[in-house]
């Protein structure tokens, strides 16, 4: 495959992926400000939903205080953001356009369609009379695009980089999303076995927040069968493989599929994919939690920010001649 149709490829897919996180993230973050807090609170968690973004500066450069219409209006509309909705489903239309004959009909009309419909529903104002409805279409919207790409293309090298750039975003957004959630309901100090004092109340709806932000919620009572505790919380969203969208969920996927595009450059790139799966496989929580929580998230960041460059080096960028 020629490394221009995979590269469109892999950020096709990236970019839809992290349209369904935004949406995820702003809804939970929508239905949260609706629950009894202060106005410190709420501001709070709106600058949190910028920090995992790592949208503050830009924000900041256009909009004097933090407030939920002007955070949600930046990262639904906002087309100067390359990480608005709007843009992730524009460049994910784009991506698609360019690699046309490597997708099936069916993949490029739903990709056509969600963009074509999304500016539809902001040109109506479906966003201001109802932002959760927006939020849950664009799930909906993410969900179908990837059952139609995995129901009708062939699985060839075309459907592994589509997966490999989808695992690879949902990994980095998970560990974003873990960070600055733990830190920001632990007193903004790191998270670990000491985080939550004796008597400290935490609000069952915040940690249900998180949980209901990768659809663990569910899952959450499933496994469990108990109260919210903040440590198993960690537990499912990072050690817990049969959880979808948890770290060792996202690297088992994500390293299976690169061994299916292996090359002569890649082994290097392998090399890493697979020790870090193997730390998440291996791993237990009372020691990630015993060397601090933030310590290991951005390890874990910075480390899945490498694959990504060994991913585009090895397989993305032409080769020179």
């Amino acid at each position: 495959m020629l490394s221009r149709t995979a590269d469109h490829l892999f950020w096709m897919a990236r970019y839809m992926e992290r349209a369904e996180n935004t949406a995820r993230m702003l809804d939970v973050n929508y239905q949260t400000s609706l629950l009894p807090q202060s106005a410190a609170m709420a501001e709070q968690g709106w600058r949190g939903l910028l920090s995992i973004s790592e949208l503050t500066s830009s924000f900041s450069r256009k909009h004097a205080q933090v407030s939920a219409g002007d955070v949600m209006d930046f990262m639904v509309r906002d087309e100067t953001n390359p990480s608005s909705i709007v843009a992730c489903l524009r460049a994910a239309r784009e991506n698609a356009r360019a690699v046309r004959g490597a997708l099936t009909t069916e993949v490029w009309e739903t990709q056509n369609q969600t963009w074509l419909e999304f500016n539809r529903r902001l040109e109506e104002g479906a966003f201001e009379r109802d932002p959760a409805t927006t939020f849950e279409w664009v799930k909906f919207r993410s969900h179908l695009s990837r059952g139609v790409t995995l129901g009708t293309m062939l699985q060839d090298e075309a459907l592994h980089f589509l997966r490999i750039g989808s695992f690879l975003e949902r990994a980095d957004n998970t560990a974003r999303l873990l960070d600055v959630k733990f830190q920001a309901l632990a007193g903004g100090e790191d998270f670990g076995p000491g985080a939550a004092k004796e008597g400290q109340e935490v609000d069952f709806y915040h940690w249900s927040a998180i949980l209901r932000s990768v659809s663990g919620f569910e899952i959450y009572r499933k496994v469990y069968r108990n109260v919210i505790h903040p440590e198993k919380v960690a537990e499912l969203l990072i050690l817990r493989p049969d959880m979808p969208r948890s770290l060792a969920g996202c690297m088992n996927d994500l390293l299976a599929n690169l061994e299916r595009v292996a090359n002569q450059h890649s082994s290097e790139t392998l090399r890493r994919a697979g020790r870090l799966r193997s730390d998440l496989q291996y791993g237990r929580i009372d020691e990630i939690l015993a060397t601090g929580l933030h310590a290991f998230l951005t390890e874990f960041l910075d480390r899945v920010n490498d694959l990504g460059i060994g991913i585009s080096r090895d397989f993305l960028v032409p080769m020179a001649a």
